[in-house]
């Protein structure tokens, strides 16, 4: 297997930039609501933009640390970023053919996206109105001057550059920001025939149109102006054993603007001498993933574009359900020590949780309460019952996780509230990231465990789908309670034969799980995996699934992201199927399914199956052992295996195949109307 490695093993960033089109094909997707479309096209562009911060930055650097523990070499990394830039191009494009093609369908029910061009003169005095009475405020040119210096520039932002043509012929140069945070990016335009025709612009084009009274008073005879983007290294790397973490952390999300370039978008009708006046004073030279667009960029705002009021135009609502064993007034901590339950989000409501919480933080016989947090919603549920539980005389213990990637700034305020509330609030393990997913809680009787797939976030849980399993099984809580201990003292191993716990036991349980299926297979028995999860791309684990494929196993695998399997090769991995499901939810939760001889191993948690989930993370598998509840595993994955409306075939190429062969089956609508009609059968 070695020799063949390189072969067989797609490099994790051609692979995510392969799920990213999977994404803009649902964009394309005629079957998708119109509006839903234009979401479509918002999340590719926000995913694309965390795609160059991260990976691309990792790559761009002479000595990453990521790079190392990949084994890459640089010429390797440059290669990459050779597919990268390759595969980029030809996807804006389609992304720009896209975008065109929806608004003209957008027409077919009045709904009109303009530009400055296209607008009468009564539209004219709405933005002169709008410019006065609220946007002149906060539109605040810099001049370009010899020595200007625009490294502080956000990249979260959307910049105008502009040309200005004084009477005596000179040129001046200045930029601006749009201030979207503060207006949003799309302005309802009023017209006459109002009831029927809606009618929306970019702020960009708004102040386009206001550029002389934004510059009166100045001697200048022309206005050109045209957007550009920057993107900037993202990652922040530091020692959280030193004194002072918080500070040092909140600190380095503050000059995370700082960061190195790694993208620059300029509209590609940009005249040359602004644009060379750009690259000087930003100090961008020819290599620096210079790109030409269209006259808009971060169109992750066409996430927030009007609803129109028009529900046609948009899916369905789903409304989230109770679970039916706890949709009563009865205790849920009482019901869970009857029998496990599991919670699949969105199809669940997030609150049945939050139930659990709120019990826990009143409950007489409850004394202490302990969960690890990776990413906080900006107004928490979680946090908030957390603080009430201490402020109720529990003992509360949270181990948050400061560095989880972009959320940084809304931890650290959590963090700060939660120690004023007398929380002990723990900032994790140096070198390691706490990405596992755990709520304990004991008492006199009362020893519950909770784990996720995904993160405690009643916003995430709208959107994302994840499972959380709730238990009172004695064996599972006391190595769950033996987590939080190896995470205050990492150099007590502890002792996991029920978890499977990384960095200590994940890989080695995982590979032996694999191990077993290989060695029935060889026997002649029944052998198959079957999985659930976001990415697949440890190279020793890709290895160790082509050996089983050799080995007769049969391998049907969900893979929502990165996946560096490649499939369908004769004689290496002609026995492993791959998946990639686009819907409207995003797919997250991991699920392990392992056939072991007929005696069914069922795994659900926090990891995927990449080299720092094994390695350089705190996650945590734990085995679901309630037969019920296996089934609802077998449910979930076997849906999603047959679904040949939105899973597109994974294998290498890219080319995202669906296979609509048979009756139409959608699974994340089966799943909906399977959990409907068990609550209304209860």
């Amino acid at each position: 297997m070695g020799r063949l490695k390189k072969k067989v093993y797609l490099e994790r960033e051609v692979s995510w930039m392969y799920f990213n089109h999977r994404v803009l094909q649902e964009a394309q997707d005629n079957r998708v609501p119109l509006l839903e479309r234009l979401v479509f096209l918002g999340i590719y562009s926000n995913n694309m933009d965390e795609f160059f911060r991260v990976r691309v930055a990792i790559l761009n650097r002479p000595q990453s640390r990521e790079l190392r523990q990949d084994s890459r070499s640089r010429k390797e990394a440059v290669a990459v970023l050779s597919q990268i830039n390759d595969l980029y191009k030809r996807y804006a494009e389609e992304f720009e053919q896209t975008f065109a093609s929806l608004k003209r369908q957008l027409e077919q029910y009045n709904i009109y996206v303009v530009g400055e061009k296209d607008i009468d003169n009564e539209q004219r005095k709405q933005i002169n109105s709008l410019f006065i009475h609220k946007l002149s405020p906060y539109l605040h040119p810099r001049i370009f001057l010899r020595n200007s210096n625009f490294k502080d520039l956000d990249d979260e932002s959307v910049y105008l550059s502009i040309r200005l043509l004084q009477r005596d012929g000179r040129k001046e140069y200045a930029l601006l920001e749009i201030p979207v945070e503060r207006f949003g990016r799309f302005v309802e335009l009023q017209a006459e025939d109002a009831n029927e025709r809606k009618t929306f612009m970019f702020l960009d084009d708004v102040i386009r149109i206001c550029l002389p009274y934004i510059f009166a008073g100045q001697p200048i005879v022309k206005y050109e102006a045209y957007a550009f983007k920057l993107t900037k290294d993202a990652e922040i790397d530091i020692d959280l054993s030193l004194e002072g973490a918080l500070n040092k952390v909140d600190k380095a999300v503050k000059n995370r603007r700082w960061g190195q370039p790694v993208r620059f978008i300029y509209d590609r009708n940009m005249p040359p001498d602004l644009l060379k006046q750009i690259r000087r004073n930003f100090n961008i030279g020819e290599t620096d993933n210079l790109i030409a667009g269209s006259c808009y960029h971060n169109l992750k705002d066409l996430m927030s574009f009007p609803d129109c009021r028009s529900s046609e135009l948009k899916y369905p609502v789903w409304q989230a359900l109770s679970v039916p064993e706890i949709m009563g007034s009865e205790s849920v901590i009482e019901v869970i020590k009857r029998q496990d339950l599991l919670l699949h989000y969105p199809y669940h409501s997030f609150s049945n949780y939050i139930c659990l919480l709120r019990e826990a933080a009143i409950h007489k016989d409850v004394y202490t309460i302990k969960i690890t947090l990776y990413r906080l919603a900006k107004h928490s549920v979680v946090a908030e019952s957390l603080i009430c539980a201490a402020k109720n005389g529990k003992k509360v213990t949270v181990v948050i996780e400061l560095l989880a990637r972009f959320d940084e700034a809304l931890n650290i305020y959590w963090t700060k509230k939660m120690q004023d509330a007398g929380i002990n609030v723990i900032l994790g393990i140096e070198g390691l990231k706490i990405h596992s997913k755990l709520t304990l809680i004991k008492g006199r009787g009362v020893n519950i465990a909770c784990i996720n797939t995904g993160n405690f976030h009643e916003g995430n849980a709208r959107t994302y789908t994840d499972l959380s399993l709730m238990t009172a099984n004695r064996s599972i809580v006391k190595e769950v309670e033996g987590v939080f201990s190896f995470i205050q003292k990492p150099y007590l191993n502890g002792n996991f034969k029920k978890l499977l716990v990384s960095p200590l036991t994940l890989r080695e349980g995982i590979k032996e799980l694999i191990n077993v299926e290989i060695r029935n297979a060889r026997r002649g028995k029944e052998a198959f995996i079957k999985g659930k999860l976001n990415h697949v791309i440890d190279k020793e684990i890709v290895n160790k699934l082509y050996e089983a494929s050799v080995a007769g196993v049969k391998i049907d695998l969900l893979v929502r992201g990165s996946c560096s399997l490649v499939t369908g090769v004769e004689g290496i991995s002609s026995n492993i199927s791959v998946k990639g499901i686009i819907d409207r939810y995003l797919e997250h939760s991991r699920i392990f399914i392992f056939c072991n001889g007929g005696k069914m191993k069922y795994y659900i948690g926090s990891a995927d199956w990449a080299y720092r989930n094994f390695d350089t993370r705190v996650e945590v598998l734990v085995p679901v052992l309630d037969e019920r509840l296996q089934a609802e595993l077998d449910v979930i994955v076997d849906y999603g295996l047959k679904d040949n409306q939105k899973g597109r075939i994974v294998d290498g190429t890219g080319e995202n195949k669906i296979l609509q062969e048979g009756e139409a089956f959608r699974s994340q609508e089966e799943l909906f109307n399977r959990y409907k009609r068990l609550c209304t059968d209860e």
